[in-house]
């Protein structure tokens, strides 16, 4: 630890760790007061409709590449959306990964399914190979999260889903922005989801959206993110096709949060940039320290920037390196999570999630005592993903906020040069 009585590098916290939200404005202000004062927050009909929805529908199909978009409530029900169209349920299997959040996990429990869990490799994201291990006759659809703010190895996974006929499901939460060889994620998979929840790149505090190219896989989601028919050009419900009489969720995403998703996208490239910027600064600073791995990044260029993970050679380092920048302030408060060795960073870990690991259920034995899915039930405890294991003991993450200054970032630096000078004398 850093000599007895040493000032530390910082007294004011970091800023917190919401990436859209530092950048909400008089004209996401100004998009919630039209919507208000046309008294018509729903999207499909009201006093004056502002359309706010099926806009921004446009706008994100527009900038992610893609020729759908539908727009939901949250980034959770975006995964029910898109796995119900996908037809995922009971006697099927879907491959998540072992890093991810909860939410992955409980979508496709919640369709009656069985997840498996894949390794990950040095991207922090799904690795091919074990993926590869783990597909089974019952496996039906890859699940890949592109987590921390940068994209996995996506093209490897999807050209394992042709070959295995198995459907990809892009997670992109926390990922909006980020691109592979100026492609956006979302557009490698046969359908991708993405979060607008209140500490992503962009930000309404809640919302979501599934995208598509395949005409029949978003007609389907139209379907389940309503009441569980598709619409005709009109946008009524259409029961022309008794073959496509679905049961919706009610997932839809209202105009009031649309027309500030509209402003928000607008900032995006910005907010990423910001990030972007200041995280591949404290990356350069690392680079001349041989005992610390960055994190893989399949295109920096891509990289959204929301996160930096740093690994090191054994736990202790980790833990010992962490300790001694949150001595110096590297710190945010009095919320947000900023600075943790990743065995610390709860449900985005497979075996930190008490209902995976417990496989516990809303009714009795569903859905892992379901007779479809007899025999598909793997182990979820610690030990399941090595690899991950071994990854989350060594690491440390530290969000970057979408407004750091030059001194603020200094002040990282220096923390985590002070720390690994330590590391070299002891």
């Amino acid at each position: 630890m850093p000599a007895a009585g040493k000032t530390p590098i910082r007294t004011k916290p970091l800023p917190l760790e919401f990436p859209g939200a530092h950048y909400v404005g008089q004209e996401e202000i100004d998009a919630a007061v039209r919507v208000l004062s046309a008294k018509s927050p729903f999207r499909y009909f009201g006093i004056d409709l502002q359309n706010e929805v099926a806009t921004l529908e446009r706008e994100f199909a527009a900038f992610i590449g893609v020729k759908h978009a539908l727009a939901v409530g949250s980034g959770m029900g975006a995964l029910s959306v898109a796995l119900s169209a996908m037809r995922v349920g009971p006697g099927q299997q879907v491959v998540i990964p072992a890093y991810m959040w909860v939410s992955v996990a409980a979508a496709v429990v919640n369709q009656g399914a069985i997840p498996v869990l894949a390794d990950i490799d040095d991207t922090f994201c799904l690795d091919p190979a074990s993926v590869e291990r783990r597909i089974t006759p019952h496996a039906t659809v890859i699940l890949m999260t592109h987590m921390s703010g940068a994209p996995g190895n996506v093209e490897a996974v999807r050209e394992i889903a042709d070959r295995r006929g198995l459907l990809l499901l892009e997670d992109c939460a926390q990922c909006c922005g980020g691109r592979i060889g100026g492609r956006s994620v979302g557009t490698f998979g046969h359908m991708g989801v993405f979060s607008f929840q209140m500490n992503k790149n962009m930000t309404a505090g809640e919302g979501g959206c599934v995208v598509a190219n395949d005409d029949a896989l978003y007609r389907r989601a139209v379907a389940c993110h309503d009441l569980g028919y598709p619409k005709d050009e009109n946008g009524q419900s259409d029961f022309s096709d008794a073959g496509e009489f679905l049961w919706g969720k009610g997932a839809r995403m209202d105009e009031l949060r649309a027309a500030i998703l509209r402003v928000q996208l607008r900032r995006l490239p910005a907010i990423t940039a910001a990030m972007r910027a200041s995280k591949y600064r404290i990356r350069a600073a690392l680079a001349r320290f041989p005992r610390v791995r960055l994190r893989t990044a399949p295109d920096p260029a891509g990289d959204t920037g929301c996160f930096l993970i740093t690994t090191y050679p054994s736990p202790e380092m980790a833990r010992r390196v962490n300790e001694r920048m949150r001595a110096d302030g590297i710190v945010t408060w009095p919320q947000g999570c900023s600075n943790v060795v990743m065995t610390d960073w709860g449900m985005h870990l497979y075996y930190n999630i008490p209902s995976l690991v417990n496989k516990t259920s809303v009714a009795p034995g569903f859905p892992w005592g379901l007779a479809e899915n007899q025999g598909l039930v793997p182990d979820y405890g610690k030990g399941a993903c090595p690899a991950a294991d071994s990854l989350f003991e060594r690491s440390i993450l530290l969000p970057i906020p979408s407004c750091l200054t030059s001194e603020d970032e200094d002040d990282i630096i220096r923390a985590f040069e002070e720390a690994l000078a330590w590391e070299a004398v002891e």
